[in-house]
């Protein structure tokens, strides 16, 4: 029995120090001597998460950056975003001397690894995204994992204060099928440096413009089965204005104005009756090209229009 016990404490210890991957021992620094030991001792474990028990989490570091901001539908309520999606994790015991090696850092087939299932909760539509093939991993152990994914997402929009508006939408971001006991979400980099690279890169000038992210770390999906682990991004953008002013306001407050100086006419006037047809033609032909112009949503109509009504 005594005997027995030591075998077993032999074979704990020896799990212990090897972790989930041992550390790997290259022939040469050569390519071929270090993926002979990466498809020896890690890709054949593909399947597996890479911790050293089922009772371990995995901590999943997260960073974005928004590259663009494509669109906002306000009849459909979407948000069309690229972004570059940033995963970070460890492989438990897996190392290699990069003198022995020859290398410290090498990137890999992306099938040849288990990768975890990052999805986004306000996804509208199947992701298109280009693929990615392959995934960086350094000499600790440590995968790096960076892909764009353009979203399309849910975001409830409020248009009241149109063309003066101001959007708050989320991006929230966690395991698809691992509860927190599995996988745990890690914030990378901070709101601050999110917008400052975001704004840095970005590559569209379009209506929307990006004025703020905020982040929420503490973000848990709570179901009946269990909770699941989330990042929850807050993107703000603000709509430039600038087109509406001048195809909407401008016009607007002239045809007001030129209404309140009709009233100086005589009322018995004929010219007046005429100029009040023509000002009423001007105001058709002004309500038709506003309603091509003005967001259209099934909750909220812009206070714009309701002027306009009244």
């Amino acid at each position: 029995m005594t005997e027995m016990n030591s075998v077993e404490l032999i074979f704990i210890c020896f799990m212990l120090l090897h972790g989930f991957a041992a550390a790997l021992n290259c022939t040469s620094p050569t390519p071929e001597s270090l993926f002979g030991e990466l498809e020896k001792d890690l890709f054949p474990k593909k399947l597996l998460r890479p911790v050293n028990s089922f009772s371990s989490p995995l901590n999943i570091t997260i960073s974005i950056t928004v590259v663009g901001i494509l669109g906002v539908e306000e009849k459909s309520q979407t948000l069309t975003t690229l972004i570059w999606q940033v995963l970070e994790w460890n492989i438990e015991g897996l190392s290699w001397d990069d003198k022995e090696c020859g290398t410290s850092r090498v990137s890999v087939p992306r099938e040849k690894l288990w990768i975890p299932d990052i999805h986004i909760t306000e996804f509208m539509t199947e992701d298109t995204s280009q693929n990615t093939p392959y995934v960086y991993i350094n000499n600790t152990g440590h995968v790096f994992d960076d892909k764009p994914i353009a979203v399309i997402s849910s975001c409830i929009l409020n248009i009241y204060s149109f063309p003066f508006d101001i959007q708050n939408c989320s991006l929230t971001f966690g395991s698809y099928l691992h509860f927190n006991t599995d996988i745990r979400m890690v914030q990378g980099s901070s709101s601050e440096e999110i917008l400052e690279e975001s704004l840095k890169v970005s590559k569209t000038n379009g209506e929307w413009a990006l004025i703020g992210v905020h982040v929420n770390p503490d973000a848990q999906l709570v179901l009946n089965e269990g909770s699941y682990s989330e990042i929850k991004y807050y993107i703000i953008l603000r709509r430039r204005p600038i087109l509406y002013v001048v195809n909407l306001l401008i016009p607007s407050c002239f045809l007001i104005t030129v209404d309140l100086f009709s009233f100086l006419l005589p009322p018995h006037s004929v010219d007046r009756s005429s100029f009040k047809m023509t000002l009423i033609l001007g105001y058709t032909v002004f309500l038709l090209i506003m309603n091509d112009l003005l967001p259209t949503t099934g909750e909220t109509t812009p206070l714009i229009s309701e002027s306009h009504l009244l």
